[in-house]
Order: structure tokens, then C-alpha cells, then sequence
């Protein structure tokens, strides 16, 4: 076994590489997460980390979808005064990732070509556990840590959202593990309003009578062709704001369908579902009012022969609240402390896709965001860069090691 050390971050590359071949091979696609919970229990417990140190909270049942089970929550005693940090990434895949036979390639980790790999976030699952294992294994000198490893964050970021924030120890700071290059630092990242609209017209049979209906299709493609008209659909910049705005679903929902699926029915149903995500709270929750009012508008357009209308239910909530943070503040001046140590530049980043760390900003533990090579994320053409792998695992080890 080949061992890499430099003084200020000792590290087993192979075991950290071991490590995440062996993650990279448990299937925890999301809401399914506890056979790789099982997992990292029992590699924590291997590499010296007490079974009375190990968790599982009960977040799984405030979660509004089914979910196998809690975060997995580690608490480990600092050897040194100083205020708890918290080390975070998430257990689940994508179900892209389900069935993935990970196999090395040089540099590189990468899937049999007909799944996902999991990278995302499976390099990070592999480096907490890494950075357990070296601070035990080395006698490292380090305050107390808690590592947080969340369920379902790739549906909605819900185990970081449903967490109890006393269950992080009064953690000062957090550096969540979830991107590519090591050198790039996420200090910030967009809030999402989610909306959801649904159209109740009248059916009525199109060649026949097609005057008596009322069509729910056309009231939606009316709304939608209003609000990008207006400005809302796609990118957004305004005077007030910035953002963007999608639709996903148009069709039907659950059992409730339309009256009849073919080209003679004016179509009485309709359901349409989006997204609008901003740097500013305030200014997502205004997209989404711009979209309830173009399908207001689209309403009063739409009429049968009585001049009655469409019955529109629209309603929207807030997803995930943005944050942002200084470059000043302790958490981001730790990571470029410890990334100036490893010779490397930061880049400073703000994300437009929400992260555990939304939610852990919101619980009041700043939270930086690293990467450690996952790459091509959520397609089959996924692989880890085992270069920044390794040099994310010695940028968590310094920011665990570091003197205040």
C-alpha cells in the first residue's frame, strides 16, 4: 500500500481511494439511503470511531416522502479546546446511479457506461470517513466535530431542512463536501420558490360542440406564452432583481386526469407545475406571483358560449431560502487558509442549484461548500478526478487540523 504524506496533511491516498470505491459500490439512491447509512457506520466503526458516537436521527419522519431512514450524525471529542466544526455531505444518489459498477481508470473512477457513477456526493461520504480515520490513526490535534451525512438531498435537500439544528452540538461553522475542484469555494447559492397550478375547464366534444367547452390546455399555454411575454420564463433580470423561472410537469397529476386523452375532447384538466429561483427571497417569491398573475389573465381569456370560465387553483412555497457569505467570515477565511497551505488559488463561487448548505445557513451554522472530484454528475458519463479527490481529502484534514 502506497502511503502519500505531506507535514501538514498525512493521508493514506490509497485507503481514502479504497474507501470510495467501496461507497461508490452500496446503492442509497435517494429516499433509500440505509444500506449506505449501514456502510459508513461500519467503515466508521473499522477505522477507531466509538459505536456510541453513531446516530441516526429521526428527520426520515418529517420528510414528506418515504424515506428508509434519518441523517447519520457522528460526534467526535475534540483533543483540543475550541468551538465544534461540522463536516457535511449526503448519503443518496440520483436513481440514475442505481446498480453502478464503479472500476478505476488511471486518474479516474468511472462507471460501467450504463449507470451514473454516484460521485455526487459519494467523494464526500468517502472523505469524512477519511478524515475520521486520519485524525484517529494520526493523533491529530483538532476540536470537537460533528460529521453530518443527510438523506434526501438530491429531492429536495429534506434531510438538511427536517434536521434539529441542536443535534449539530452548537457547531461554529461547516464545510459541506459537494462539487468538483478543490479550489472552487461555494459561498453562496439561490433560494427556490416552488408553484404548482391547477386548471379545471369543461369538457365538451371538440368537432361537435367544441364552443361549450372549456379548454384547461389553452389556459395554460395562454399563461405560460403571458409570462414569458412579460418577461418571467427563462433568465430574468429586472430592474428589482435576477433569477430564473421553469415549468416542469404539464399534464396530469396523481388520479386526477383529464376527461378523455384524445384530440375530440376539449380538455377539462390540467396540471402544471415550476419553479422560480433568485439570490433574493423575496424577488423568487415575486416570479412566481408574475406567473399567478399571467394565469389569472389567461383565465378571464378563455370562456365557452356562457362567457363561464376556468376554475385556476395556484398556489406556491418556498423551497429553499438563499444565503450568501463573506469572504471575511470565519468559515471562508478557513478554507482559504488551508487551500493557500496546499499551494492552490481559490475561486470563489455562487451557485444557481441549492445545496444541504441553504438549509444549514438557515439552522445558523455557516457553511462553505468544497469539492473533491466528482464530475459529469447525474449522467452516465460521470467519473471522479482522483487528483482533486485527494486534494479535497487534504483540504478537509487542514480545515479540521487548523490552528484558530
Amino acid at each position: 500500500m502506497q502511503i502519500m504524506t505531506t507535514p501538514a496533511t498525512p493521508l493514506d491516498v490509497e485507503a481514502a481511494i479504497a474507501h470510495l470505491m467501496r461507497f461508490l459500490s452500496v446503492e442509497g439512491v435517494t429516499g433509500k439511503e440505509a444500506n449506505i447509512g449501514a456502510a459508513v457506520s461500519k467503515a466508521l466503526k473499522a477505522v477507531g470511531v466509538p459505536a456510541s458516537a453513531i446516530r441516526f436521527d429521526d428527520a426520515n419522519k418529517r420528510i414528506p416522502l418515504p424515506t428508509e431512514t434519518g441523517n447519520l450524525i457522528v460526534d467526535l471529542p475534540g483533543t483540543k479546546a475550541g468551538p465544534r466544526l461540522l463536516f457535511s455531505t449526503h448519503l443518496d444518489t440520483v436513481p440514475l446511479c442505481a446498480g453502478a459498477k464503479p472500476k478505476r481508470e488511471g486518474d479516474r473512477i468511472v462507471s460501467d457506461g450504463t449507470t451514473a457513477l454516484g460521485g455526487d456526493a459519494r467523494t464526500g461520504v468517502a472523505l469524512l470517513v477519511v478524515l475520521a480515520e486520519t485524525l484517529i490513526k494520526n493523533k491529530l490535534p483538532h476540536p470537537p466535530i460533528t460529521l453530518l451525512f443527510t438523506v434526501r438531498e438530491e429531492s429536495g435537500l429534506h434531510g438538511a431542512r427536517e434536521l434539529n439544528p441542536k443535534d449539530l452540538g452548537g457547531a461554529v461553522m461547516c464545510v459541506n463536501v459537494d462539487g468538483q475542484l478543490a479550489s472552487e469555494l461555494l459561498i453562496g447559492a439561490v433560494g427556490q420558490e416552488n408553484w404548482e397550478v391547477e386548471i379545471t375547464g369543461k369538457a365538451s366534444h371538440a368537432g361537435v360542440a367544441p364552443e361549450k367547452g372549456i379548454s384547461a390546455t389553452l389556459v395554460g399555454a395562454i399563461a405560460l406564452a403571458e409570462a414569458r411575454r412579460e418577461g418571467w420564463f427563462g433568465k430574468i433580470v429586472k430592474s428589482d432583481g435576477r433569477g430564473t423561472s421553469n415549468v416542469g410537469i404539464f399534464g396530469g397529476k396523481g388520479g386526477t386526469v383529464a376527461a378523455g386523452d384524445a384530440t375530440n375532447v376539449v380538455t377539462d384538466y390540467a396540471y402544471i407545475r415550476g419553479e422560480a429561483r433568485s439570490p433574493e427571497a423575496a424577488f423568487a417569491t415575486k416570479i412566481a406571483e408574475a406567473f399567478k398573475t399571467a394565469f389569472a389573465k389567461a383565465q378571464g381569456e378563455v370562456k365557452d358560449d356562457g362567457g363561464e370560465t376556468a376554475k385556476v387553483t395556484f398556489t406556491h412555497k418556498p423551497a429553499y431560502p438563499p444565503f450568501e457569505l463573506a469572504k471575511d467570515s470565519a468559515v471562508v477565511k478557513r478554507a482559504a487558509k488551508a487551500l493557500g497551505i496546499l499551494g492552490i488559488e481559490p475561486n470563489y463561487l455562487f451557485s444557481n442549484g441549492g445545496l444541504d448548505a441553504n438549509w444549514l445557513d438557515k439552522h445558523g451554522v455557516p457553511t462553505i461548500t468544497i469539492g473533491a472530484g466528482q464530475a459529469e454528475i447525474h449522467t452516465i458519463k460521470e467519473y471522479v478526478n482522483l487528483t482533486e479527490y485527494e486534494k479535497g481529502c487534504r483540504l478537509g484534514i487542514l480545515m479540521a487540523t487548523l490552528e484558530d
